[in-house]
């Protein structure tokens, strides 16, 4: 697919296009869930997780491509951010578009491939196919018609619904199902994904609103994605509190710990409450802030599951 005509720098531009430095959250969230998994005694097989986690990986590649390639025309009116904003290589390099939509459609293809023969090699229910086809039609139609989900108010909903679905892939693997405990586990998740979905989508309000595309931001205002940002944080915080009370989990894992990490990212987010700047600059300042401290807190989420594993 890469051939001859595409030199050093350009090679360089269609791997930075994929954006494959976002396959680190992706991996931490996936971490999480099997964490999880060994923690409720599920038997830790590296080729499990190193074979599960290639599944993902690949429908996660086919992510940035697809979006820069449907997105083409609304990134004209935005600005990259090191978390927003497509990469920019199309709109300066539209020629590359052709080999954008291939190569995530090649990535959905393999990933669907690897899926199937991870269900067959491990004798899997066929449950776990299906996460993976719905993984990857989530991957498709975020962006490409006739679906379009980020452009038709459904985006925020899609992007959320990573909170379960990453970290369920890394306990399924190992686990080898998805049951109540993890559901249970999965609700903060949910909320930390959903402040950082809603943080990604502030700084690009002005460009979204003139390509067309609807999200929750370009409905509502800044203001409105500084108040759901704190919400989300908030909840994010109860929620690991709440399990805390439950007698879902063994007592190694101290879901208060767990509380006292999402505190990071409800405390800046309660600065963005106050502050609440409409404004692109401050607002993309403070948005991105917001982001960082979300994957910061996943990789102390990861950190501490990791470190109470016996």
């Amino acid at each position: 697919m890469i051939n001859n005509r595409y030199n050093g720098e350009t090679i360089y531009k269609i791997i930075k296009l994929g954006k494959p430095q976002f396959t680190f959250g992706i991996f931490l969230y996936f971490c999480a869930g099997a964490f999880l998994a060994i923690l409720l005694n599920a038997e830790f097989v590296l080729s499990k997780f190193v074979f599960g986690y290639a599944v993902l990986f690949l429908a996660s590649m086919a992510i940035h491509y697809g979006n820069d390639y449907f997105d083409y025309e609304l990134d004209k009116y935005g600005k990259p951010t090191p978390f927003t904003g497509g990469s920019g290589i199309l709109v300066e390099n539209p020629e590359l578009r052709g080999i954008s939509k291939k190569l995530s459609i090649m990535f959905i293809c393999l990933s669907l491939i690897a899926g199937t023969l991870f269900t067959y090699i491990y004798s899997y229910p066929l449950s776990f196919l299906l996460l993976v086809l719905f993984g990857n039609f989530l991957v498709w139609f975020y962006a490409a018609p006739p679906v379009k989900l980020s452009y038709r108010k459904l985006g925020e909903i899609s992007n959320t619904f990573n909170g379960f679905l990453l970290p369920g892939m890394g306990y399924f693997v190992l686990m080898g199902t998805l049951d109540f405990r993890f559901l249970i586990f999965s609700i903060p998740l949910l909320f930390l994904q959903l402040l950082f979905t809603v943080g990604v989508e502030i700084p690009d309000l002005e460009g979204d609103k003139l390509g067309g595309k609807i999200t929750w931001i370009v409905s509502k205002g800044r203001r409105f994605g500084f108040n759901l940002l704190a919400i989300s944080g908030f909840m994010s915080t109860i929620s690991f509190l709440l399990i805390s009370y439950t007698n879902l989990f063994p007592s190694i894992i101290d879901f208060r710990m767990l509380a006292f990490i999402s505190l990071l990212p409800l405390s800046l987010a309660v600065i963005g409450l106050i502050k609440k700047p409409v404004e692109k600059e401050p607002a993309t300042k403070l948005a991105t802030i917001n982001i960082a401290s979300a994957f910061a807190a996943l990789i102390l989420i990861d950190i501490y599951l990791a470190y109470i594993i016996k």
